[in-house]
């Protein structure tokens, strides 16, 4: 709890410094002023081009802070600086929406969003798309002998492949979300198991999916849990691109590959309320949403919109409606957000790496 307060106070004390936004008094500013602030989960490099393309098209200027937790949104309480949250996980603005922190909008072009997408009172909305499953090195194992299911990962055995298999650490969103599928899909008795034995028979545990890949690809681990379009990253790498995906679940009786979403939440209260509901409006717009995928090389929500890929990638892309996906509603992922962190944590994950 001391720790916890400690990393509040920090986080408080930066946003101050970073955003003079907000009056000493503590009220919002003007929403007429120029400026939007944006806080991001997402890398930055798959952002920054994004919003210096909302600054060009609309003369607004952008204050970033990059790497942004969604509990910086619930630190800032009744005094909040963002005006829209970025995230990497639907359930994070899920939860954040439960806890009264988003605020609902009408804003023109939320029709295109599907009702499964988004929040019933279009407080966040997703843009992409991904699916878990296995990124591995061909050098070292062939697609017929991978797993082919999460719950494979019970035996010891894949602990025995060369070099071992990798995963991130508990609190990196993308595992959030999918111990939370889990959790829908199996109970926590089952799923708690589950953690324990990934901890204990994984042989590296990384901040993040951009390490396992790079990892995978070196030959350092066989395979590794992530995002899809990590092995789409990983397939641009100059070298150490020899690797395969896996998508989890497939078979008849399996329960289908765990499905997540990145999109964009509007904070409640935000100095800027204007300018957010610009940038929503501007976002929502076909070639902004197609923007947004930019370098990630995640799937579009919406791939009527025409995403490009790379020559290298796009003979891999799978359209998202093409998979057998888990039936748990990815806008679900809000009500399990927080017990899931606690799930992890007591399982013996640590959600961050020490």
């Amino acid at each position: 709890m001391k720790k916890s307060l400690l990393v509040g106070l920090v986080i408080t004390l930066l946003t101050i410094v970073l955003f003079t936004g907000c009056s000493s008094d503590g009220q919002n500013s003007d929403s007429s002023s120029n400026e939007l602030v944006v806080y991001s989960g997402r890398n930055e490099k798959f952002v920054e081009e994004l919003l210096n393309k909302f600054t060009e098209d609309t003369g607004i200027e952008v204050v970033a802070l990059h790497g942004a937790n969604p509990l910086q949104i619930i630190e800032e309480g009744n005094n909040p600086r963002a005006d829209i949250f970025i995230s990497n996980d639907l359930g994070a603005l899920g939860y954040l929406d439960m806890e009264g922190y988003l605020e609902g909008s009408d804003i023109q072009g939320i029709d295109s969003i599907p009702e499964e997408f988004r929040a019933d009172n279009n407080s966040y909305f997703a843009i992409s798309a991904r699916a878990r499953g296995f990124i591995y090195n061909k050098d070292l194992i062939s697609e017929d002998e991978m797993p082919k299911s999460i719950e494979d990962l019970f035996d010891p055995k894949w602990s025995e492949v060369p070099n071992g298999y990798a995963i991130t650490r508990g609190g990196n969103g993308g595992m959030i979300g999918h111990v939370s599928a889990l959790r829908y899909e199996w109970g926590d008795e089952k799923t708690a198991e589950w953690i324990t034995a990934v901890r204990e028979n994984s042989a590296g545990i990384y901040e993040g999916h951009g390490d396992i890949r790079r990892a995978v690809g070196a030959g350092e681990h066989t395979f590794g849990l992530v995002n899809n379009y990590y092995f789409h990253q990983q397939l641009l790498e100059p070298e150490n691109n020899n690797v395969g995906f896996i998508y989890l679940d497939q078979e008849e009786g399996q329960m289908g590959a765990v499905a997540n979403a990145a999109g964009v939440g509007l904070v409640k209260g935000g100095p800027n309320s204007d300018n957010a509901s610009a940038f929503l409006e501007w976002i929502l717009l076909p070639e902004n949403q197609v923007a947004f995928v930019g370098e990630s090389l995640e799937l579009l929500i919406n791939s009527q919109f025409g995403a490009e890929y790379p020559t290298e990638v796009e003979p891999f892309i799978i359209e998202f409606k093409d998979l057998k996906v888990q039936d748990m509603p990815v806008k679900e992922l809000g009500n399990y957000f927080q017990d899931t962190r606690t799930l992890i944590e007591e399982s013996g994950l640590d959600l961050d790496l020490k």
